[in-house]
Formats: C-alpha cells, structure tokens, sequence
C-alpha cells in the first residue's frame, strides 16, 4: 500500500513538472515572437505585438508560479506510512471512487484503476480531510461512504 502512495505521489510530480515544462516553452516562445517582431512603418502594430506577447509571458509565468506552489505543497507529503484518518498523501477508498489527497491533479489511472488526485482545499477534500474508515458525508446530492483510509 505504500508503494501506491508513492506512485500516486510521482504521477502527481509528473503531472505539475508537464505543466512547468508547458509555460516555460510558451514562455520562451512568446519572449523568442517579442525579439522577433521587427518594427514596420506601423509602430502601432510593434507595440500592440510586443505587447500580447508580454501579456502571454506573463499569463505563462503565473502558470508557471501555480506550479511551483504545487510542487511545495508535493513536496510537504509523506509517501509512506499509514493513518487510519485521512490525511495529505492519504489514499482514500470510498464507494463512489478512489481519492488521493494531495493536490487537484484530476483522475490518475494505476495498475487499471483509477484514482482521483483532490487537493485537501477542494470540496471533496475539505470532506475527505479527517474521514475514517465507516464515515459517510454527501456532495453534490451523492453519498460518499469511506470504506478504506491508508
């Protein structure tokens, strides 16, 4: 069971490492398209380019800031040991899913099931954070019952 922990934790990793790698190349594309546009007869249009071209630099550079924020809060979990309340990096069973609370990474597929990564802040997470095993709560007019905390 900790082996799952940890790999569910790597997925997550991978996950925010993929959106780092996506802003930083957009980042370095948009910087590359600002030094590439030359100025015409038009100095309007060079403006108005470089200008999109630092609005997107700085869209991808707050993208890229989430991610870092993301990667703190990964780094902030344990990948082993087990708590019968549930937790940051707790794997959760319940009858309606499987839930990793760590950080919103959406559905994570492992060893053909699937597992969904919520961060302790969501809606579910705020009502998985501190469940144990026969703890039952409801969202959005479906009933979780927790079968399994590890």
């Amino acid at each position: 069971m900790n082996n799952l922990k940890k790999e569910l934790y790597d997925l997550c990793v991978a996950h925010v490492r993929r959106s780092m790698d996506a802003a930083e190349l957009a980042i370095s594309e948009a910087q590359k398209s600002s030094n590439d546009d030359t100025k015409s007869s038009a100095g309007d249009k060079y403006e108005t380019g470089r200008e999109m071209a630092q609005q997107e630099t700085n869209r991808n550079l707050a993208q890229l800031n989430e991610a870092n924020k993301l990667l703190v809060a990964l780094n902030r979990i344990g990948t082993t040991g087990t708590s019968a309340i549930a937790e940051a990096g707790s794997v959760i069973i319940t009858n309606n899913g499987n839930f990793y609370l760590a950080i919103s990474a959406g559905a994570l597929s492992l060893h053909g099931k699937s597992y969904f990564a919520v961060s302790p802040g969501s809606p579910v997470g705020i009502k998985l954070n501190g469940a144990k095993a026969g703890d039952s709560f409801t969202l959005n007019g479906k009933t979780y019952v927790v079968e399994l905390v590890y």
